[in-house]
C-alpha cells in the first residue's frame, strides 16, 4: 500500500514531466524494398513489399493450396498496398477504380529522394456530402514479435525475442539516444492521455477536411479532426486535446492495480477525408509524410521486488490469445483477396497493340 501511495504522489507532482512524443506512422520507411512473388508465374524483379512489415497469412489458408501458392501469400504495409474505402453512395466502379495510393518522392522538404504516401480519391461529382478512408491493408497487429525477413520474403522469428514482452515489429520506440525519432510502423505503447496529434501533409488547395483515425487497446476507433487542406505545399497540421489538463491537481486521480493490467496502446487506423456537398467533386490529391502524437505515459517504469509476470504469466497468455485472434482475422481477409487476384482476367483488352490479332481469329 505504501508503494502504491508513493506512485500516486509522484504522478500528481510530476505528471506533465512524463509526457512523451512519438511518431506513430512514418511513410518514408514504408517504401517497397523487397520482391515477393504475387503468383507462381511472377517473374518481375520490381520491389512490391516492405521488408519490416511483411506478414505471412498462409497458415490460415487451409490445406487446398500448394506450397508454391502459400509462398506467395504475403503482404505488407508497403505504400501501394494501402486501401481506400469510399462512402457507400460513392462506391461506383469508376470512383473505386480511380481511388488508390502510390509512392511519391519528396525532393526537398524531407531530404533527397524521401518516400511519402500519395493519395488519389475520386469523389462523386454530384452535390452531396461524401467521404473516403485511407486505411492500411490489414489491421496493424500490436503484438507481432520481431523477425528476420530475407530478400525473397522468408520470415524467420528473431532468435533473441522474449515472447510477448519483446517490442512489437510494428512498435515505435519513441526517440533514440540522439533524440531523433525511431522508425514507426503504426503502434505506440504505454499511451495514457493524448495531448496532441500532428500530421505532415502536402496540400493542393482542396477544401476537404482531414481526420486521423486512432484505435486503442480496447479496439475502439476515434476520428480526430485535424484541419482543412486548403493550402499549397507541406504543412504540419495538428489537433490539440481541449480536455487535456496541464495542472495535475485538477485531474481526476484514479488508483489502478499494478498487475496484471495490460499496457495501453494506440495504433494507426488511417485517414478520413470528407468532402462537403457545396464543394466540387472529382479527383482529390494529397501527400502524407507521417503522423505524430504527444501523450502522457500510462504506466511509470518502477523497480519491482517480485517478477509478477515471470511467476504468473497472465499478460503473456492474454496477449498471445489476442495476437492469435488478430492474425486469424487478418489472414482470412487476405486469403479471400488472394483468391480474387488469381481469378482476375490476364488477357489484354481487344484492340490493344500488344495483342496477337492472328490468335484472335
Amino acid at each position: 500500500m505504501k508503494r502504491m501511495l508513493i506512485l500516486v504522489v509522484i504522478a500528481m507532482l510530476s505528471g506533465p514531466l512524463f509526457a512523451d512524443e512519438a511518431t506513430i506512422v512514418d511513410f518514408s520507411v514504408l517504401a517497397a524494398d523487397i520482391r515477393v512473388k504475387a503468383s507462381e508465374d511472377d517473374e518481375s524483379d520490381k520491389p512490391n513489399q516492405n521488408r519490416q512489415t511483411l506478414m505471412d497469412f498462409s497458415h490460415v489458408a487451409g490445406g487446398s493450396f500448394t506450397k508454391e501458392q502459400k509462398n506467395t501469400m504475403k503482404t505488407s504495409l508497403a505504400i501501394d498496398n494501402w486501401e481506400i474505402t469510399l462512402a457507400s453512395s460513392a462506391r461506383t466502379v469508376g470512383n473505386v477504380g480511380r481511388s488508390y495510393t502510390r509512392e511519391a518522392t519528396s525532393k526537398e522538404r524531407w531530404g533527397e529522394n524521401v518516400k511519402v504516401m500519395g493519395v488519389r480519391i475520386h469523389f462523386p461529382v454530384e452535390p452531396h456530402h461524401s467521404w473516403a478512408i485511407v486505411r492500411p491493408p490489414f489491421d496493424i497487429p500490436a503484438f507481432e514479435p520481431p523477425a528476420e525477413i530475407s530478400d525473397d520474403g522468408e520470415i524467420t522469428p528473431a532468435e533473441d525475442q522474449d515472447g510477448i514482452t519483446s517490442p512489437s515489429r510494428f512498435e515505435s520506440q519513441g526517440t533514440d539516444d540522439d533524440d531523433k525519432p525511431t522508425p514507426a510502423y503504426g503502434v505506440v505503447k504505454n499511451v495514457g492521455i493524448i495531448k496532441e496529434v500532428a500530421v505532415n501533409v502536402y496540400g493542393l488547395n482542396f477544401p476537404h477536411s482531414l481526420s486521423v483515425i486512432l484505435i486503442d487497446s480496447e479496439g475502439k476507433s476515434r476520428n480526430i479532426f485535424i484541419d482543412y487542406l486548403k493550402f499549397d505545399g507541406w504543412r504540419e497540421r495538428k489537433w490539440v486535446n481541449p480536455a487535456y489538463m496541464e495542472e495535475v491537481r485538477n485531474r481526476e486521480i484514479r488508483l489502478y492495480p499494478l498487475y496484471p493490467t495490460s499496457t495501453p496502446f494506440v495504433k494507426f487506423g488511417g485517414f478520413l477525408i470528407q468532402r462537403d456537398a457545396s464543394q466540387p467533386g472529382g479527383d482529390f490529391i494529397a501527400y502524407f509524410k507521417d503522423v505524430k502524437i504527444i501523450y502522457d505515459r500510462a504506466v511509470l517504469n518502477t523497480d519491482r521486488d517480485i517478477d509478477d509476470e515471470g511467476l504468473w504469466n497472465i499478460i503473456y497468455q492474454r496477449e498471445s490469445a489476442r495476437k492469435v485472434w488478430e492474425m486469424e482475422r487478418f489472414g482470412q481477409n487476405q486469403v479471400l483477396r488472394y483468391l480474387e487476384q488469381q481469378k482476375k482476367a490476364t488477357e489484354l483488352p481487344f484492340g490493344h497493340p500488344g495483342r496477337n490479332e492472328n490468335n484472335d481469329q
